[in-house]
């Protein structure tokens, strides 16, 4: 069987199976072979030259990768995600310039640093290391990758900087470097003002240790998540209209959507996602933030962020998540936040906020975990309620016409009723000690007058219910 199709085989796929082991490719000529999820232990077998696309990802493969593997020099889609590989990236996929466009390597046991050299028209549009144990710094030779789209080097060891550079990429929409060792300011010091990161939707660097302020002009930049032009009206995944043109593999990635972790094994194009959390960010929330309109995400957690919520987050119609717990930001919430209709996470946990909680529509479904840490809120749903002063009657004007400042409530209605009960017995007290005036003594038999006749007109009501 091993000799079936040795020389005419082109195209071979028993992914998703329980084989357990591979000894060797028997054909000569194969242009696609398929082994994902299985369960393949061992060492990685090395493929015929001629193969274009090659998938052993979720396997159990361990120990290096040999540079062998480049001889296939027509290499196009090379997956090696979620094995137990291990030992230095090959140095020679930095030189696979001419056919290599998806280098998948997630989830492995990788160290050592990037490779340093990307070779002069490389044709990568798909660069996935996420989950290893790689060191930095970042080669810039990656610019060379001028069609590159998605560049995920999280949950690494990076030490490095935040590599500005990237920024040069024209066609770079997802960049993931969560969870390395990155640190100082994303404030630009260049005067250029040609735009960073224009065709970003997917912007994560939380869990590092940046610091400073949140970078305006970055956020200025992602004319992608503003609507700015036509929105696709088509749905459709990153990845599917590669130049390959096989249309079966597309982008994948990692994010944490609404607190939980995620694996998206499609990336949708409309989704926009910026995560900012578990930093050292100072200093207030910009305005900016608010021309994302776009914006499907925006976790800005875990900082030592200050200042007020800004009320342009209003106008992120589109947004599904918010997230700013645990930061020192202080004022209220803004009411024009309950106008946000897809809004179904939300959490300002852990802060300085005060006043009355936004009422109605998605604001009714939040629980109290979205709020607690904050002692100055009050309403629905914590158990604080708000004391509601009652405003001045309108139109109360002073002699010079202008409104009075004056404000009524119970406490200037007893102190009037005391002074009325004092007064009252002041003037009883000089009248016993005076004698009735005569405006008095009329008064009296006034109202005397009137208690007689309204004596007499009950009597005959009563007596002509009697006689009935």
């Amino acid at each position: 069987m091993q000799e079936v199709g040795n020389v005419s085989l082109t195209y071979f796929n028993v992914s998703h199976n329980s084989l357990t082991e591979v000894e060797h490719f028997p054909w000569k000529n194969i242009d696609v072979l398929d082994l994902s999820s299985n369960l393949i232990s061992g060492n990685l077998p090395i493929p015929a030259s001629t193969i274009r696309v090659f998938l052993i990802s979720n396997n159990s493969f361990n120990g290096e990768v040999s540079s062998l593997i480049c001889n296939a020099s027509s290499l196009q889609i090379l997956d090696l995600s979620h094995n137990n590989l291990s030992g230095t990236i090959p140095q020679c996929f930095g030189n696979l310039s001419d056919s290599l466009e998806f280098l998948n390597l997630k989830k492995n046991k990788f160290y050592g640093t990037i490779p340093p050299t990307f070779a002069e028209g490389c044709q990568l549009t798909n660069f996935n290391l996420n989950g290893n144990l790689l060191e930095g710094p970042l080669t810039p030779s990656i610019l060379n990758c001028r069609g590159l789209e998605v560049l995920d080097l999280g949950n690494n060891k990076i030490n490095d900087t935040f590599p500005h550079w990237l920024g040069n990429l024209p066609y770079l929409q997802v960049l993931v470097l969560k969870s390395n060792h990155m640190h100082g300011s994303l404030r630009v010091n260049s005067s250029k003002s040609s735009p960073f990161f224009s065709k970003i939707q997917i912007f994560d660097l939380s869990s590092n240790y940046f610091s400073g302020p949140l970078p305006v002009r970055y956020i200025n930049s992602f004319k992608a998540i503003r609507n700015l032009e036509k929105i696709r009206s088509t749905v459709s995944y990153m990845g599917v209209n590669g130049r390959n043109g096989s249309g079966f593999y597309t982008y994948s990635i990692g994010i944490v959507m609404k607190g939980q972790d995620m694996e998206l094994v499609k990336i949708f194009t409309m989704w926009m996602i910026i995560d900012l959390s578990n930093n050292q960010f100072e200093g207030g929330i910009p305005e900016v933030f608010g021309k994302l309109n776009l914006l499907k995400g925006l976790n800005l957690s875990h900082n030592n962020l200050s200042g007020g919520i800004p009320t342009s987050i209003g106008n992120l119609t589109s947004l599904e998540w918010l997230d700013l717990s645990s930061n020192r930001l202080s004022g209220t919430i803004p009411n024009r936040l309950a106008d946000l209709a897809f809004l179904s996470s939300f959490n300002v946990s852990e802060n300085q906020l005060h006043g009355q909680i936004p009422q109605g529509k998605q604001f009714n479904t939040f629980g109290n975990d979205s709020y607690q840490g904050n002692k100055g809120l009050c309403g629905f749903p914590v158990s604080k309620g708000c004391n509601i002063i009652e405003p001045a009657p309108p139109n109360v004007l002073e002699k010079d016409g202008s409104k009075s400042n004056i404000t009524f409530g119970w406490k200037v209605v007893l102190i009037g009723y005391g002074c009325g009960v004092v007064f009252g017995m002041s003037v009883g007290y000089v009248v016993f000690q005076t004698g009735k005036p005569k405006w008095l003594v009329n008064l009296v038999e006034i109202q005397h007058e009137k208690m007689r006749r309204r004596k007499s007109k009950d009597g005959s009501r009563s007596n002509g219910r009697r006689r009935i």
